[in-house]
């Protein structure tokens, strides 16, 4: 592969045909684009956050595509790795200022971290710079295919132990790592200097006063599944059984369920090139969509009606049941893309579109 990367920041690559298979397998992998002036920190450091389903013999259980999995929220994993480790702790220098970049590659499960004793920035989402700021609640929320660039001033002692944990479900909460403090050394007496800023990089900034606006409705999985099929419960349970991740129907966009091996679908919507567009994304389901545009960086720029403010600059927009937002963008990157979520059992089994850009 041959191409320009007009943006810094931390993206990944990864299968979009079984990917909810090869992915859940391990192919998947971070990309990062260096700015050309390198941020001033003491390190730069990558999470690859993932789960697997693992059987009691370390193997990876081979139940991919179960009912369960695609109607509900995904494949769940029961095992947390870091970079595809196991590790018990993330050796840190009392002082120092650390840029961790946060990829969650996991199939379904959504992190929401929190970094006990400390107060991490997040200066870039997505790959895209922000204005640095304390994530809401403490917690940075990461739904599959999200990214997150954070700084993480050091500020224990030497010797301290702070958990990071995720407790996105609340009855669930377990420790990642614990953030270890080198009992023997000091980077410096203290954290040095404000969070430094990164450069924007160059995306075009939708007018969502002239944009053109378009209505999406996610629909179907477990709850939801009856009116979007038209079909009763019993006829449809009762079709289950033969049933795989990659059958189309169990989940939909505006009403049309395909698959990402099906490319005879016509696009959902057709983009006049070089003009601002606004999407009303509509979850109309009882479960979490990270919803993920291809090509494209675009502006959240309200959630159920409330203006965002400073509307984030992103890739995913991570949707909560039966909730909406309106995204906005600059359609200037021609061609046809992939439009989806990003829990990879909903993606094969219909939540997936088209959007051309012409």
């Amino acid at each position: 592969y041959e191409f320009a990367c007009p943006d810094a920041g931390t993206f990944w690559y990864h299968p979009h045909l079984r990917g909810n298979v090869q992915v859940e397998l391990g192919l998947a992998g971070a990309l990062i684009v260096e700015e050309p002036e390198r941020l001033a920190v003491d390190r730069d450091v990558l999470w690859v956050l993932d789960d697997w389903r693992m059987r009691s013999d370390g193997q990876v259980a081979q139940d991919f595509g179960s009912m369960r999995d695609v109607m509900h929220d995904g494949r769940i994993g029961n095992t947390v790795t870091i970079n595809g480790t196991l590790p018990d702790e993330f050796a840190v220098a009392a002082g120092e200022r650390v840029r961790l970049r946060l990829l969650n590659v996991a199939n379904a499960r959504i992190f929401a971290l929190r970094f006990e004793g400390h107060a991490p920035t997040v200066i870039a989402q997505d790959g895209m710079p922000c204005d640095p700021h304390a994530p809401p609640g403490g917690r940075i929320v990461l739904g599959p295919g999200m990214r997150a660039d954070v700084i993480l001033d050091a500020t224990g002692k030497p010797g301290e132990r702070h958990r990071v944990i995720d407790d996105f479900f609340a009855r669930q909460v377990y420790e990642v790592v614990a953030i270890a403090y080198d009992p023997r050394k000091r980077a410096r007496a203290r954290v040095a200097g404000p969070v430094p800023r990164l450069a924007a990089n160059p995306v075009a900034e939708p007018d969502p006063d002239t944009a053109e606006r378009h209505r999406i409705v996610f629909s179907g999985g477990m709850m939801g599944m009856m009116g979007m099929m038209g079909g009763g419960a019993r006829g449809m349970m009762g079709g289950m059984p033969g049933m795989g991740a990659g059958t189309p129907g169990v989940w939909a966009i505006n009403g049309h369920s395909s698959t990402e091996a099906d490319h005879s679908h016509a696009p959902l919507l057709t983009l006049a090139r070089g003009r601002s567009h606004v999407l009303e994304l509509v979850n109309d389901t009882a479960w979490w969509h990270p919803i993920h545009l291809h090509g494209h960086s675009f502006r959240i720029v309200s959630r159920n009606g409330t203006r965002e403010s400073p509307p984030p600059l992103v890739d995913t927009s991570l949707l909560p049941p039966r909730e909406r937002a309106e995204i906005a963008f600059v359609a200037d990157n021609p061609g046809d893309w992939m439009f989806h979520c990003h829990v990879l059992e909903h993606q094969a089994s219909g939540m997936m579109a088209t959007i051309r850009v012409a």
